[in-house]
């Protein structure tokens, strides 16, 4: 199969040089915008490189969700009415949307699925409030595709719709695709469809075999309402390709800080889309970079997929502790890293607070900060470098509750 564009292919040289002119541009935009207040005083000019960027604020979804209550879009875009929609998610987060083509880059992964023009997509995604119904679409008409907007719900009329329209590509949750063709096998409906275009869930290995048995092939891509397409599986596997149109890194929850390749950490996303800049957005998802290019030939950056939550904020002795606030523990303490484990013994909670420094530390020094910062008393233990997994945790709850 060919490659959506050049784009995918390019030499990482090429992806740099166009970041050095791509990057400045969307800094500018952004701060050009009232909500973004952090990046006054920053040069545009000298943002050109992913490690220019690691250095400015991060922005997260709870500021703006806060600042969405003063301002269209908490400032961070331009006013509802300069967009075809307008769309609301859980929190309620309230994101701008056009019809321009391919605006949220998902055509990029249904070209990987295979779906192009002459196929008719079954389009499950819903197109109540939230973007995702919209989003595939747009990406469908960007391949050419035809898309019968079948949204949620009502899964017999669903399968009669499938079988009678010759429907041959799927978008929805990864689960939703198996009750439809159940649904047409009970009924005895001729079964057209061959790709499977899925995301919003986990695509187990034996589900996606399912699908390969009844000659289905099955890809997933990982996106967010506020973000568009963030990255996707190509046929070869290994791992999800990030979208030419975001720079992604993974960095320490609760800071801005970048992990070493291979480490796990926070989602951090900047978008280049030109009318709605997210500049280092956190996801609150847990992944990892994935080494190397991918065997189909594109050649951006991978990562390993969703790998949890970086929200990792606990209840200890009923105080929250935040990823924020252990960041802060490191900084305050000049360690390398950090981790509290919550645990339970008999009726109460405890509390192991475990630093890793590469220098002599007194425990007692580490107890006060510990008191400061996250306002509770704890176990410390003074750890040399390197003893701490490297799994993305930095606040981890080993209590059980039997009932």
């Amino acid at each position: 199969m060919t490659h959506y564009d050049d784009l995918e292919t390019r030499a990482p040289v090429e992806r740099a040089e166009a970041l050095i002119r791509d990057l400045p541009r969307q800094i500018a935009r952004a701060q050009a915008l009232p909500g973004y207040g952090s990046l006054s005083g920053v040069k545009a000019g000298e943002i050109t490189s992913v490690a220019a960027l690691s250095g400015l604020p991060v922005l997260r979804k709870s500021e703006l969700a806060e600042a969405q209550k003063t301002r269209d879009f908490g400032g961070f875009a331009g006013p509802v009415t300069s967009f075809d929609h307008v769309f609301q998610s859980p929190g309620p987060i309230y994101e701008p949307g056009n019809t321009a083509h391919d605006w949220w880059r998902f055509g990029r992964f249904l070209h990987a699925c295979g779906i192009g023009r002459g196929d008719i997509v079954h389009n499950c995604f819903s197109y109540h409030m939230t973007p995702a119904g919209l989003m595939f679409e747009n990406g469908a008409r960007a391949v050419g595709a035809t898309v019968f907007p079948a949204g949620t719900g009502q899964t017999e009329m669903q399968a009669r719709a499938a079988a009678e329209i010759g429907c041959t590509a799927y978008a929805g949750t990864p689960d939703y695709l198996k009750q439809i063709i159940e649904a047409m096998e009970a009924a005895k409906l001729p079964v057209a469809f061959g790709k499977a275009a899925v995301s919003g869930g986990a695509l187990f290995p034996s589900l996606r075999e399912w699908y390969a048995e009844r000659g289905i092939t099955c890809l997933q891509a990982y996106a967010t309402a506020d973000l568009g397409n963030i990255a996707f599986e190509s046929a070869a596997g290994e791992g999800l390709i990030v979208d030419e149109g975001v720079i992604v890194e993974i960095v320490t929850p609760g800071t801005g800080d970048p992990v070493p390749e291979g480490e796990v950490g926070e989602v951090v996303v900047t978008t280049l889309n030109p009318d709605y800049p997210l500049i280092r957005f956190a996801t609150g998802d847990l992944s990892a970079v994935l080494p190397g290019v991918s065997p189909c030939g594109r050649t951006n950056m991978r990562i390993k997929g969703w790998m949890g939550r970086a929200d990792q904020t606990t209840k200890i002795k009923g105080m929250f502790v935040r990823p924020e606030q252990v960041a802060d523990l490191v900084a305050r303490l000049g360690a390398e890293r950090a981790r509290v484990i919550a645990d339970r013994e008999g009726e109460s909670d405890t509390m192991l607070v475990q630093v890793e420094t590469g220098r002599p530390s007194d425990t007692s020094d580490v107890e006060a900060a510990v008191r400061d910062v996250l306002k509770l008393r704890g176990t410390v233990e003074v750890l040399p470098p390197g003893s701490l997994p490297r799994d993305g945790l930095v606040i981890e709850d080993r209590r059980t509750y039997e009932t």
